[in-house]
């Protein structure tokens, strides 16, 4: 499908779309993730490391919550590529050497089948990091087993359901939806 033609089903999948999650409801859920992030991570000087595409929107609104001192780097491993399910984990930009003998805090978007948040701990534990920590705004509830199990901080929790806005993505359209969807069921 040329971008046009995407557009216009994304859109239809918009229409048609569950809202699972308001805005505030997502907003008192980052609240809730700030909350518990600085009392573990307070006076730990940590790197917090962005995931490329999908976990900008979280990191961009959790890190306001932190009062804290902190950096900032991201990643960008894709297993997704615009689809709507996942294949082999393909790395654009991989930790770099500043995570060496860091604190990590990890913030995505989704935790799904765990294995592109379990690559990425991995790589960033190859790669040095002394210690590190996951934080995501959504949890799929799974019918089968996932490579991470759970997330050290998470916000919500949503159904084994294809979900997209705050920064999840249907096909590369809707990360922008101020509220957490679900495709509507075929």
């Amino acid at each position: 499908m040329n971008p046009d033609e995407l557009r216009v089903e994304a859109e239809s999948v918009f229409s048609r779309a569950e809202l699972l999650y308001t805005a505030a409801q997502v907003d008192s859920a980052l609240d809730k993730l700030a909350r518990e992030i600085t009392s573990k991570l307070d006076g730990e000087n940590p790197l917090i490391v962005c995931p490329m595409i999908g976990g900008m929107v979280v990191t961009g609104h959790l890190i306001t919550r932190l009062k804290f001192p902190l950096q900032i780097d991201y990643i960008h491993a894709s297993r997704y590529r615009d689809e709507t399910t996942g294949k082999d984990l393909q790395w654009l930009r991989e930790p770099q050497p500043n995570v060496a003998n860091r604190t990590l805090l990890i913030v995505d978007d989704i935790l799904d089948e765990g294995i592109t948040l379990d690559e990425i701990i991995l790589a960033c534990k190859r790669a040095g990091a002394r210690n590190i920590y996951t934080a995501v705004l959504i949890e799929k509830q799974l019918n089968g087993p996932r490579s991470l199990q759970h997330a050290d901080f998470t916000g919500l929790t949503v159904p084994d359901r294809y979900v997209f806005g705050y920064g999840m993505d249907y096909k590369g359209y809707l990360r922008n939806c101020d509220g957490i969807y679900a495709v509507e069921d075929a």
